[in-house]
């Protein structure tokens, strides 16, 4: 498997060289980035190849932006660095890159482990690795057949569920602090009915402006930096 562009490889050379079969550059770009990438390459001893452009596309893709890494298709579990009490669970949502962004959003609030519904949603493809900026190579990531059992169970081991709908309490109104699990549903329908129905509570960001409705990485970030700053207040 190739994961290509600047953020996806520096990430895997960092996080697990020994995996990393080559790394190509293409001959026609040059620059700081290309000098990083190379001397990690040294430190790991990873191959480091310059090829032409047209090699380039061949393997990874026209978006490859100058460079692709081979990588080993058993990839070991990623080193699990978050809040282990914050968990987030995603539904059906179908677009690559809204699902890069939203790994990227999991990424930087510390999100201890990300479920994603396996029937209905994206792949963790090379563009999802791409568009979230090299995080999916930080975050701990699932896939699960049946979000209704994983919630049940998360509840049962002491867990507050709550959904997204525009219709929600806003975030800032809830507590989400403790062992907490934030569900978001995809672009076209949102959350599933039996997921709804599971949840304790459901938030939502009010709208002041013309537009109604938000991107769902948008959101995501906006519920999750909230998250964390209630998480991040000392205890009275």
């Amino acid at each position: 498997m190739f994961l290509y562009g600047y953020h996806p490889v520096r990430e895997a050379l960092r996080h697990r060289p020994h995996e990393v079969v080559r790394v190509l550059v293409s001959a026609a770009r040059t620059g700081r980035r290309r000098e990083e990438i190379a001397a990690a390459c040294e430190r790991h001893r990873v191959p480091f190849e310059v090829v032409p452009e047209r090699v380039l596309a061949q393997v990874a893709g026209p978006a490859h932006n100058g460079m692709a890494a081979e990588v080993r298709q058993e990839a070991a579990v990623p080193r699990v660095e978050g809040d282990p009490e914050l968990v987030v669970l995603l539904e059906d949502v179908q677009d690559p890159r809204n699902l890069g962004a939203l790994l990227r959003v999991c990424e930087g609030a510390g999100v201890g482990r990300v479920l994603i519904r396996d029937r209905g949603s994206a792949p963790v493809s090379p563009t999802v690795a791409k568009t979230s900026a090299g995080a999916t190579e930080w975050l701990e990531v699932e896939r699960i057949t049946n979000s209704a059992l994983e919630l049940e169970r998360l509840k049962a081991a002491g867990y507050w569920v709550y959904g997204t709908d525009p219709a929600g309490d806003p975030p800032w109104d809830v507590d989400l602090t403790g062992p907490v699990v934030l569900c978001l549903g995809g672009e076209e329908k949102g959350l599933r009915a039996r997921t709804r129905q599971i949840c304790d509570r459901m938030i939502g960001l009010p709208m002041r402006g013309r537009v109604d409705s938000l991107n769902i990485a948008t959101a995501a970030a906006a519920v999750l930096y909230e998250a964390v700053r209630q998480r991040s207040r000392p205890e009275e």
